[in-house]
């Protein structure tokens, strides 16, 4: 009985576990279905007409990261699109503006997916970037966003800029400039960057076909290259050139290439630019200093027809009024130069400016290949009720080979400044002009003269000078302006062991009032020509006129107040423009001349004022200074 009893219990007790499990069962069910609901509604349950492209249930985590690499960005977006449709109405509408605002500000701030957003149009509103939470509330985390025009700090590329002071990217979209010959600059980067990818993709023998595509890209890019340097120069067809050497680099990139390969030939392509730079940066000094040393083709070719003409003019070319040239009462202008047109617009300048032009007289120094062409323009051209006089000095002293014209001299010198402010030491550079030799004749050409006044060819005169005339010089010989900057202790290595004053000025010349009667008293010239021979046999120097004038003056100088002239105009673009327009006289001292293309613009109008403009020379040369 025991074991009947037993075997009847087994059953009872199985069945009721099962029923148990069951209920156990639908309990867990009811409450799972709504769970899996919600997260189905999260994963991307689809709508009617989507695919499903992977299985929520399988991995729900994957509802909160958008880390499937299957899922491509455009059915993300739908699939966004479809949800916020979809829970949209559930929500207040000031609830989802502020969330779709939110949004915006946030993915602006961290910058996600700029890149695509940008690509995919900036006028309208963009695609929206893919979500990392169904939840409305989380719509600031990653909700769409529009992107604008006037979005600001966006580069070149389409990346937002970093939001912090200092940002380069800021920086360059605010100075941004336009680039000169842009296509010529794109074509040689990918002329470089195909010469590096070409030696290991011509080592692979499978790719024979891309290394011949390769290799004549870099060909047609080298024959553009040999006819053009500039974008105007450049064929009609260089854009498809561009489009075919761009696909070709792809290919060969999505090859393995030998790294050493293509280091090595990057480092040969920066060295043979780097050697390029050099010889042009060398070239470019050459240049340089072989236009300021050489007279225009233009101002040539105006000399060389005035001396044609002098010869070719049958009438007398002799002025009448020769007394006034040696008459001791009027005011004389002594001028040395080469270049007419310079000397005439110092002559027109002063005139102008002056109250009285009947007592000036002017004496144009030359030299014999200018004399007859200064000689004619002179004549032809007339500066109110002035006189002019050109001197060939070669013919006033015949006997002497030796003595020729030599125009002011300038000298180049850089210094440092120590400034108590500023623990750097800074760099200045000053050009210094000072007398030549053909100055110290001034005694023996105007004999019967007591008093000159010295202007360079190289000033401008914008205020009557005649107060000079009346001005005591206290027993000096040399009036003029002194640059400061410069002191006699900056150029004691030029000097030599010759005692001088180390806190004195440097003198310039370009206005200088000179005391004949005095020079003649102390005789100057003779002691000038003494310390040159003297400072020849220490040593060849270029700045033995210069050490000579500043010794053979010094104690002799006296200072013309600063507003007389100011120097500078030829080498200092920084010049106070009050002081130009205060300043009696402008002296264009420096490499920079006025009449030279590469004179500082802002500083030519002065200058070209006072040319003459009717001259029918100057339009046969195509003089346009």
């Amino acid at each position: 009985m025991k074991s009947g009893g037993s075997s009847y219990a087994v059953p009872s007790k199985k069945r009721w576990r099962g029923l148990v499990i069951g209920v156990l069962c639908l309990v867990i069910l009811s409450m799972l279905v709504p769970l899996v609901f919600l997260l189905g509604l999260h994963n991307g349950f689809q709508s009617p007409g989507y695919a499903s492209e992977q299985n929520s249930a399988s991995n729900p985590i994957r509802g909160f990261i958008n880390d499937s690499p299957d899922q491509s960005e455009g059915d993300q977006s739908r699939h966004v699109d479809d949800l916020v449709r979809r829970l949209a109405p559930s929500l207040s509408q000031d609830i989802f503006k502020k969330s779709i605002h939110e949004s915006e500000k946030e993915t602006i701030r961290s910058g996600t997916k700029q890149d695509d957003i940008l690509k995919k149009g900036v006028s309208t509103p963009a695609k929206k970037v893919p979500q990392s939470s169904p939840n409305p509330s989380m719509v600031g985390a990653g909700g769409p966003t529009h992107i604008t025009k006037d979005m600001k700090n966006v580069d070149e590329s389409g990346k937002q800029c970093e939001l912090k002071y200092g940002s380069y990217c800021i920086w360059s979209r605010e100075h941004k400039e336009e680039m000169k010959d842009s296509m010529v600059k794109k074509l040689k980067d990918r002329l470089f960057v195909a010469r590096a990818y070409f030696p290991t993709i011509a080592k692979l023998p499978a790719q024979d076909k891309l290394s011949r595509e390769l290799k004549q890209n870099i060909q047609e890019l080298e024959k553009i290259f040999s006819e053009s340097t500039t974008d105007a120069d450049l064929p009609p067809q260089v854009e498809k050139k561009l489009k075919r050497i761009e696909a070709v680099i792809a290919k060969a990139k999505t090859f393995p290439v030998d790294c050493n390969n293509v280091d090595k030939k990057l480092r040969q392509i920066y060295d043979m630019t780097e050697d390029e730079a050099n010889f042009h940066m060398k070239q470019s000094a050459f240049l340089y200093q072989l236009a300021v040393q050489t007279m225009p083709k233009s101002l040539h070719c105006l000399s060389m027809r005035l001396t044609v003409e002098y010869f070719k003019s049958s009438r007398d070319t002799e002025l009448s009024s020769t007394e006034k040239y040696r008459d001791p009462a009027l005011q004389h202008y002594v001028i040395f130069s080469n270049n007419l047109l310079a000397s005439s617009v110092v002559i027109n300048s002063t005139v102008m400016h002056a109250k009285d032009s009947v007592n000036q007289v002017f004496h144009v120094l030359t030299n014999a290949q200018n004399y007859y062409a200064m000689k004619l323009w002179f004549i032809r051209n007339t500066y109110k009720e002035a006189t002019v006089e050109v001197l060939n000095i070669e013919q006033l002293y015949p006997d002497n080979k030796n003595i020729h014209v030599s125009l002011p001299v300038e000298f180049r010198v850089s210094f440092h400044i120590i400034d108590s402010s500023s623990p750097i030491a800074q760099s200045r550079t000053e050009y210094l002009s000072t007398f030549s030799n053909s100055h110290y004749l001034l005694p023996q050409i105007f004999q019967n003269l007591k008093k000159v006044v010295v202007l360079d060819d190289d000033v401008v005169v914008q205020k009557d000078l005649s107060a000079l005339w009346s001005l005591n010089l206290g027993g000096k010989v040399n009036g003029a302006v002194q640059l400061c900057s410069v002191k006699l202790d900056i150029l004691k290595s030029y000097l030599g062991e010759k005692s001088f004053h180390n806190n004195s000025c440097v003198w310039m010349s370009g206005l200088n009032v000179i005391d004949l009667d005095k020079w003649r008293e102390l005789d100057l010239t003779e002691k000038h020509r003494t310390l040159v021979k003297e400072l020849r046999m220490q040593g060849p120097s270029e700045a033995v006129a210069l050490r000579a004038s500043l010794l053979i003056f010094q104690d002799l100088i006296h200072v013309l107040d600063d507003s007389w002239a100011l120097c500078g105009l030829g080498h200092d673009y920084m010049l106070n423009m009050q002081a130009i327009k205060g300043a009696a006289v402008l002296h264009y001292n420096g490499n920079m001349k006025p009449w030279l293309e590469l004179g500082i613009p802002k500083y030519k109008h002065y200058w070209r004022n006072f040319r003459n403009q009717d001259e029918q020379f100057l339009s046969d040369c195509n003089v346009s200074l």
